[in-house]
């Protein structure tokens, strides 16, 4: 689809701009999301569960504290596998993954696809990569990882 409406907004306060704001929702439309565009990193995780929840050779992701994604409509539209310290979150209507909460709750994952405008970052890695899809061939020049990037 081409033409498509921008729908990033910078914001303002007393001090000036603030982050641009990014927007994101489900491939029905039930839910949608607000985010700023200060993610703190973005890769393609490989791993089986991954895979499963997307139905893809892997998820592209960027993470973010928690606190900075805000629902914006569709709340009562979530269905969430697993518990407030991990999980997987989807629109109840059409299944899509949204984000996932990771690290005992302090940040999420969001799923790039459902980003409606383009994200500052792109992904800079593949990680998981022991158990990617043995159907899909990597063609890019980004680092590999076995499992969890080094830190």
């Amino acid at each position: 689809m081409s033409g498509g409406l921008k729908t990033a907004f910078r914001r303002f306060d007393a001090a000036g701009p603030l982050a641009v704001m990014l927007t994101g929702k489900c491939f029905c439309g039930a839910v949608h999301y607000a985010v700023p565009d200060e993610f703190l990193y973005a890769m393609n995780c490989h791993c089986s569960n991954c895979r499963r929840t997307t139905g893809s050779a892997f998820k592209p992701f960027a993470g973010i504290a928690r606190a900075k994604l805000t629902v914006a409509r569709g709340r009562d539209k979530l269905m969430v596998f697993g518990d407030e310290g991990a999980n997987d979150t989807h629109c109840r209507v059409c299944g899509s993954l949204l984000y996932s909460v990771v690290r005992d709750g302090a940040f999420v994952h969001v799923a790039l696809g459902t980003l409606v405008d383009a994200p500052s970052i792109r992904p800079t890695m593949h990680i998981f990569v022991g158990s990617k899809a043995p159907w899909f061939t990597i063609t890019d020049d980004l680092p590999q990882y076995e499992g969890h990037a080094a830190e």
